[in-house]
């Protein structure tokens, strides 16, 4: 999913930056600022929607958007992820072009 991401990303002109779990991104988002956070749900050592609370406890990244990708369609869930703070929420399977969109309506809104 990581190598799919990315590669649809890296084609449309973004550059990317990969962590392989949640506590890889925070670690990295601790030190670094970027323009958008796409996380998966179910990840090692940190899942995705605690990736998201503990983002926006930090000042860098309180208007950053957030995405979510997950197979969990379930309002829920959905509401759980809202809550911690998450912008957007895509469920598994996607196209690279429903990606793109949604990603340019986050980041050009």
């Amino acid at each position: 999913m990581r190598q799919m991401v990315r590669a649809t990303l890296q084609s449309a002109g973004y550059g990317v930056v990969e962590a392989a779990d949640g506590q890889e991104a925070l670690d990295f988002a601790r030190a670094n600022a970027v323009d958008l956070v796409i996380s998966d749900v179910n990840m090692p050592r940190m899942d995705g929607i605690t990736l998201v609370s503990q983002l926006r406890t930090l000042p860098t990244y309180r208007l950053t958007p957030l995405l979510l990708l997950t197979t969990e369609s379930s309002q829920e869930k959905k509401m759980e992820g809202k809550r911690a703070g998450a912008t957007g929420w895509i469920v598994k399977p996607f196209s690279p072009e429903e990606l793109l969109g949604i990603i340019a309506r986050l980041l050009f809104r």
